[in-house]
């Protein structure tokens, strides 16, 4: 009977941890396998056996030569940088959508109730928690998630081991267009609510002025949170082209990121 050879050179094994060190940077920071309540055994897993995977389809890089300890320690961190660089690009994109909450929340007077986010476990206003939650399953259900991992293994072909080189000037332009996008798109989601508040305002100083006896503070407060709830609940059918939104977002900033490092 034939033996399975398991024998293995240091160097492949070297090689193998970068690459297990740009994958498990880019699962500890990118949406939706980031999220908290996510058990870290479970990214330790994905992380390892994706960069298993990797390994069998990547051919050790001849170019990846050092020659002492702290050489391979500044490769090392140069693969840590680039798989966190690519899941901070997807990342920022997803907080649109708690700007566009914040803005909801602030227009209909519920500014005030904060619920906890379920990607980073921190406090965030209702509707940007409703948002993430519809993002995330939005996610889930047209396999974007693969779409992530697809842009990583990618990666490789176009920023080799060892071969990234960091442009700082497009890495900064690329952040300063992704703040441009961050407001519109913010506001794009949002537009429906802001809009309707906007009319309901002009409406309450209307009848501020007609009728001076009403009481439009305790009136105006109702009604914004009546008005407000209700333009969410019939824009409900809104909510995959917001997903589109960001999805879009996403691939253009990790392509972007990924240019500012080949």
């Amino acid at each position: 009977m034939g033996t399975i050879d398991y024998s293995f050179s240091m160097y492949d094994l070297e090689y193998f941890l970068l690459i297990l060190t740009r994958v498990s940077c880019f699962v500890f920071i990118a949406p939706f396998f980031s999220m908290k309540n996510s058990p870290a055994t479970v990214r330790m897993g994905i992380s390892f056996f994706t960069a298993l995977l990797l390994y069998q389809a990547l051919s050790p890089a001849e170019g990846v030569v050092y020659s002492t300890l702290p050489e391979y320690a500044v490769i090392v961190m140069k693969e840590a940088v680039v798989g966190l660089l690519i899941g901070f690009a997807a990342t920022i994109c997803t907080s649109i959508v708690n700007f566009a909450g914040s803005i909801a929340d602030m227009e209909t007077g519920l500014s005030m109730v904060t619920l906890m986010d379920p990607t980073s476990r921190d406090s965030t206003s209702i509707t940007g928690v409703m948002y993430q939650y519809v993002l995330m399953l939005i996610m889930i259900a047209t396999g974007m998630y693969r779409y992530l991992f697809g842009a990583l293994a990618d990666t490789f072909r176009l920023i080799p081991v060892n071969g990234a080189v960091f442009r700082t000037e497009s890495l900064v332009n690329s952040m300063i267009e992704f703040l441009g996008d961050y407001v519109i798109i913010g506001f794009r989601i949002v537009l429906p609510v802001f809009c309707s508040i906007l009319l309901l305002n002009a409406v309450l100083g209307i009848l501020a002025k007609v009728s001076p006896q009403m009481n439009m503070f305790a009136v105006g407060i109702q009604l914004k949170i009546l008005v407000g709830l209700s333009v969410i609940f019939f824009t409900a059918g809104m909510l995959p082209g917001m997903a589109d939104f960001i999805f879009d977002e996403i691939r253009r900033m990790i392509y972007s990121f990924v240019g500012g490092m080949a």
